[in-house]
């Protein structure tokens, strides 16, 4: 299974068993995991599980989509080159442990 570490904007760090094709937001939902609200429950429509994801575990990920993209401009905290949306992150034994960091604030 992989491990999903979710590092808060001001260093607290929490990592979490994920289940093999749970998102990153879901896990970090079902768990209580501050700073990611999901809104709209992963569907791809409120950018309220913006991430930062850690360098090293980028490219173990696929890109963004054109909609992930798309809503990827319009974060409450400015996008980095590792921004991603946490419902578009899939936890599979292929992509491993993932970092995320979370910004300072999603709304």
């Amino acid at each position: 299974m992989p491990r999903i570490t979710y590092i808060s904007h001001e260093g607290e760090v929490k990592i979490l068993e994920g289940r093999s094709g749970e998102s990153v937001m879901r896990t970090a939902v079902r768990n209580g995991v501050r700073g990611i609200v999901g809104e709209c429950g992963g569907v791809l429509s409120c950018a309220t599980c913006h991430v930062f994801v850690d360098l090293g575990c980028l490219d173990r990920l696929p890109p963004p989509g054109d909609m992930e993209d798309e809503l990827l401009e319009g974060t409450a905290v400015d996008r980095g080159v590792n921004s991603r949306l946490s419902c578009q992150i899939i936890a599979t034994d292929e992509t491993g442990d993932i970092a995320v960091t979370l910004p300072e604030y999603q709304e």
